[in-house]
């Protein structure tokens, strides 16, 4: 029986769809948690959207990595492209990390939005470097996946 996540749609495995989810709504996420950190009087207008988006983009990223996974254990590689997955793989790890803890400093901070002070500003400052840290992950774990898909592609 096939593991649940190395299902196939169209022929194509789970992962290659669910990443693209990752590559969109993750920075869409990251840039508003930057914004919800550095323009105050966004906060309100952005809670809710950020929450959602957020959720999503945490849930992708676990869909993601744990097909990724099976696809791995799936597959043999070789040569120069086990060097690339296993670069992807380090990089998929640590975004698993980083979009989580994302995901649950954004909930905390949503629920108190209207904390002051001290609470308040370690929250915010908490929520812009957890974004900006998931923006650049995104980025990199991305282009290391693009990386081999491409492998041995002439452009």
């Amino acid at each position: 029986m096939t593991h649940p996540l190395l299902m196939e749609v169209n022929g194509l495995p789970v992962h290659a769809l669910v990443v693209h989810a990752v590559v969109v709504l993750g920075p869409i996420a990251a840039l508003a948690g930057i914004a919800y950190a550095v323009v105050p009087r966004w906060r309100d207008w952005l809670r809710w959207p950020l929450v959602v988006v957020t959720t999503l983009v945490v849930g992708a990223v676990w869909v993601a990595y744990l097909s990724g996974e099976d696809l791995t254990e799936a597959n043999t590689y070789g040569g120069p492209l086990e060097a690339l997955v296993q670069k992807h793989e380090d990089r998929a790890s640590m975004l698993r990390l980083l979009a989580t803890g994302f995901a649950v400093v954004t909930w905390v901070t949503a629920w108190w939005h209207t904390r002051k002070g001290v609470v308040g500003i370690v929250l915010t400052a908490l929520l812009g470097i957890m974004a900006a840290l998931t923006l650049v992950w995104v980025v990199l774990t991305g282009d290391a996946g693009a990386q081999i898909a491409w492998y041995g592609v002439k452009g």
